[in-house]
């Protein structure tokens, strides 16, 4: 399994406040972005709290033993617990008001990957033939699509486009979504924060996949975004067997 990650703040940003980590378990591998929002420096604090937190509270919990529920278990725990920590920082003082972040993450093993998110930074399988969305956008203008009180050429110029219905450290409890995709060769993942997904379409986003050399496919993937405009923090991470 390896991986390559990037994150830019692009050109119309004052700071980037997204984040991105992953870390070997053993021959296995967990993925995290976030992008954090929230005035002053609290988007940028929420994104970095939420993944040391989730790194944190999976390692403590995890063990090469653990069967395919127990790691969903695990990975909600982990996204649970960064929501608590966040909860209870915004609560600190005025300067922290409204901070919260997305969340997305995999946990890959030989067999299994595992997915669980909050908020629109999104994953995807890298297919033979183009991306595959995993994720559900937690944002008001998918509500409305899936609501059928908008199409889909709307939902892709819809102002509330990027206002978020559910996000990390907002509420006392968070509701997470888990997708767990068995798999008998190999897979390919992608994970961006919607600096990416928001501005570049899937097949824009497959061809840069397609024809970059791996050890280039997040700058690459980053390039594209700017190319565009750049109008927020761009953050990717891509897996692959």
């Amino acid at each position: 399994m390896r991986y390559r990650t990037g994150t830019d703040i692009g050109l119309l940003r004052d700071e980037n406040q997204d984040a991105v980590r992953c870390e070997y378990f053993g021959h296995d591998l967990l993925a995290v972005v976030c992008d954090g929002m929230g005035g002053e420096r609290a988007g940028r604090e929420a994104s970095a709290l939420a993944i040391e937190e989730f790194f944190q509270r999976f390692s403590a919990g995890y063990s090469v033993s653990l069967s395919d529920d127990e790691i969903r278990k695990l990975l909600s725990a982990s996204m649970s617990a960064a929501n608590s920590v966040i909860y209870t920082r915004a609560r600190l003082g005025f300067k922290n008001f409204g901070m919260g972040t997305t969340c997305v993450a995999a946990f890959i093993n030989s067999k299994t990957a595992f997915i669980v998110n909050v908020g629109d930074s999104r994953a995807y399988v890298i297919t033979d033939n183009g991306l595959a969305q995993i994720t559900a956008d937690h944002n008001y203008a998918s509500l409305l699509y899936e609501q059928g009180k908008i199409t889909e050429e709307e939902l892709e110029t819809h102002p509330q486009k990027h206002m978020l219905i559910r996000a990390v450290g907002v509420e006392k409890t968070v509701l997470t979504d888990t997708f767990i995709l068995d798999y008998d060769d190999k897979i390919s993942l992608l994970l961006c924060s919607d600096g990416l997904s928001g501005y570049c379409s899937d097949d824009e986003i497959y061809e840069v996949i397609k024809n970059a050399d791996f050890d280039n496919v997040a700058d690459e993937l980053i390039n594209l975004a700017l190319g565009k405009g750049g109008r927020d923090n761009i953050t990717v991470a891509v897996i692959s067997d």
